[in-house]
């Protein structure tokens, strides 16, 4: 049998034996580590590498293939003899977690770190229990910056933003740079204020001129483009300016605009007087529940006009999986929130509408009419999203500032009522109608009277 074939059986057969060593295995102290030296014959990347759309032409995907370099948390197999000898193990200057399950004579499992290296010297260093050294060319790829969110996508120019991710690595000889774009889609360069220690976020100052669209970070190891965009306008449902939807439905909760707005008109729950209790079961309804509820009291029902439409005539939800909700947040430190989840519910008519029971729409659905028992309901189960950012730090505010929040559909509108998980389901005619109602959610905090100002509330691509 071929001995690298053999071998790179042997890197698959010891994961699929890890499934169930933890089962089975009765000396699970039984490992040792062996004496003399380690050899490595080669290293095999098990990971599946995804392509992107920023990847160059060239870019090689590998799977189990001969590798001389891999990128940060790629998963390796290295393949030589005696490598039970190996006690600790760097990547340049960077140390990897071994685990002596992973671990055999012949094979090694290990990721790469997924810390960028300070001193780069292509090489992985084995290092013994007798502190032997045994080095082997090898090159950790650093990939170009990734950008996951930024903190406000709403901020004025001028405003002080976060960009969290990973790899924004400002070299020397090639400085970071991050660029907004103008209202002609020309790019417009940002101050970066601060770089974080471990390159996973960076401090910058919007530009003069900035316009709705994606951002771009360059570093010496290539440029991202952001797939979220600044003023991002897609997908809007309510920004509460022009009126056109708003409250429709049993309430009225507060739109206004003050010196704290971040573009004229917000919706705003609470008053700073109105409590949420710590026992999680508040029911403050005329405070702290926004609702819009699709239908005009019309049989049949046609949603003729802007301020009574299906949200999902609005924006298309057919690949709802892949998109995520956002909006932007302010809660003054003055009324921090520390009770109850933020439950955001999206719901068909056919469970809920601003309309007469039983009417039925131009499309033939039978209207469920106006109610407020379907979202509590244990027989539907509808799934919904439980914003609750307190319950880490026992109290939440954003600093008398916006931030943007992000939630994915799929990841995210997974819960019921009470915190548990829902098992009823969505699809694309769920997102006619859309609540915000802060109650229940499973978790128990401390009482408080928050201010919850909400504006920008959109669905769009992931």
């Amino acid at each position: 049998m071929n001995t690298q074939y053999k071998h790179f059986n042997a890197c698959l057969l010891g994961c699929i034996a890890l499934m169930t060593m933890s089962s089975c295995d009765d000396t699970p102290d039984a490992y040792e580590v062996a004496g003399g030296k380690p050899t490595v014959d080669y290293i095999r990347c098990l990971s599946s590498e995804i392509k992107g759309y920023n990847d160059d032409e060239n870019t090689l995907y590998t799977n189990g293939q001969l590798v001389t370099s891999a990128s940060p948390q790629a998963v390796l197999c290295l393949v030589g003899s005696n490598l039970r000898s190996v006690y600790e193990m760097y990547f340049n200057d960077k140390k990897a977690i071994l685990n002596s399950s992973y671990i055999t004579d012949n094979t090694l499992i290990v990721s790469v770190p997924s810390s960028v290296p300070s001193l780069v010297t292509d090489k992985i260093y084995m290092i013994t229990k007798s502190q032997d050294t045994i080095s082997y060319d090898f090159s950790v790829v650093i990939p170009a910056p990734q950008l996951s969110a930024m903190s406000c996508e709403y901020a004025a120019v001028g405003d002080e933003v976060v960009f969290t991710g990973n790899y924004m690595v400002d070299d020397p000889n090639v400085p970071l740079t991050v660029t907004f774009r103008d209202a002609d889609g020309k790019d417009i360069e940002a101050h970066i204020k601060s770089i974080a220690d471990d390159y996973t976020s960076c401090t910058v100052i919007v530009p003069e001129g900035a316009s709705e669209g994606a951002v771009a970070m360059t570093s010496i190891y290539g440029t991202t483009v952001s797939s979220f965009r600044y003023l991002d306008s897609r997908g809007m449902l309510f920004d509460f300016d022009d009126i056109v939807r708003s409250n429709h439905g049993w309430h009225s909760q507060t739109i206004t605009t003050d010196e704290t707005a971040i573009k004229g008109n917000f919706l705003q729950l609470g008053t700073g007087d109105a409590a949420l209790a710590g026992s999680g079961d508040t029911w403050d309804d005329s405070h702290f529940h926004f609702e819009y509820w699709a239908g005009n009291w019309a049989d049949p029902e046609t949603y003729a006009s802007d301020d009574c439409v299906r949200l999902n005539d609005v924006i298309d939800f057919t690949d709802y999986a892949n998109m995520t909700l956002k909006f932007e947040l302010n809660i003054p430190s003055d009324y921090p929130w520390s009770a109850c989840a933020m439950q955001i519910i999206f719901s068909g008519v056919n469970l809920v509408s601003n309309g007469n029971e039983g009417a039925t729409d131009i499309y033939g659905n039978k209207l469920a009419g106006c109610n407020n028992t379907y979202f509590h309901d244990e027989g539907i189960s509808l799934p919904r999203a439980l914003y609750r950012p307190w319950t880490s730090t026992g109290s939440f505010d954003t600093g008398d500032k916006w931030i943007t929040v992000s939630l994915p559909i799929a990841s995210q509108f997974i819960y019921y009522w009470d915190g548990s998980p829902a098992s009823g389901s969505l699809n694309a005619e769920s997102f006619a109608n859309l609540e915000i109602f802060v109650s229940a959610g499973g978790v128990a905090g401390t009482d408080c009277t928050p201010i919850m100002k909400i504006d920008n509330i959109r669905v769009v691509p992931n």
